[in-house]
């Protein structure tokens, strides 16, 4: 019998924590559709619930199995509270006041925002399904969104490396203000994780003091 050594990846480990269902399905299509760069070896984490990112966070953190772990999440709608207690408890980890403005990837108010990105510029202005649901009928057929299981995988699954370019011109031009209705900063993992400079990894490990 061969003796076979495990296969050692040189991979630059990432980790994301994922709120939710929608979070955790949509990066997962992402990845699957292989629009980014081959050189990172992405793992996701649904957290299944805002109130439980920061612990999720600072466990995948201390895991130190990955070269950095970042935070995908919605904002809500004013006055953010769950989300600003999610940065707060994510800058109280590292000691440092603006440590979360380096790792959390947020749309306003929802990650609608950017899924919608795919096929359309229209602002989505609410987190609240009933009031989105004709604006994801529209563009993928999928009627009564009510974010179950099985509408999700329906939405995921018209979402091609075509209309990922689409929505990654759109992005580009998002505000990053996270108190803005309709802002976003996912233009930062379109344009990290397809490119192959590793510097901003080494950027925000700085940062954060590692």
């Amino acid at each position: 019998m061969v003796n076979r050594l495990p296969s050692i990846s040189n991979k630059h480990k990432i980790c994301i924590i994922c709120e939710g269902n929608e979070e955790y399905k949509y990066l997962e299509r992402l990845k699957n559709l292989h629009v980014w760069n081959d050189i990172y070896d992405i793992s996701l984490v649904n957290a299944e619930g805002n109130g439980n990112i920061p612990a999720r966070y600072q466990d995948r953190y201390q895991n130190g199995s990955y070269e950095v772990v970042l935070v995908f999440c919605d904002t809500e709608k004013k006055p953010y509270e769950q989300y600003e207690d999610i940065k707060h408890k994510i800058n109280e980890f590292h000691g440092i006041d603006n440590a979360a403005d380096e790792v959390v990837i947020f749309a306003n108010p929802c990650t609608l925002q950017i899924v919608a990105k795919h096929w359309t510029d229209e602002l989505i202005k609410s987190p609240a399904k009933p009031v989105n649901a004709p604006l994801i009928e529209k563009y993928t057929g999928v009627k009564g969104y009510k974010g179950r299981a099985d509408q999700i995988e329906q939405v995921m699954a018209i979402i091609t490396s075509d209309n990922y370019k689409a929505m990654r011109d759109r992005v580009q031009g998002m505000n990053p203000d996270d108190h803005l209705n309709g802002a976003s900063n996912f233009a930062k993992i379109v344009n990290r994780f397809e490119a192959d400079d590793i510097q901003w990894i080494c950027e925000i490990n700085e940062k954060l003091g590692d």
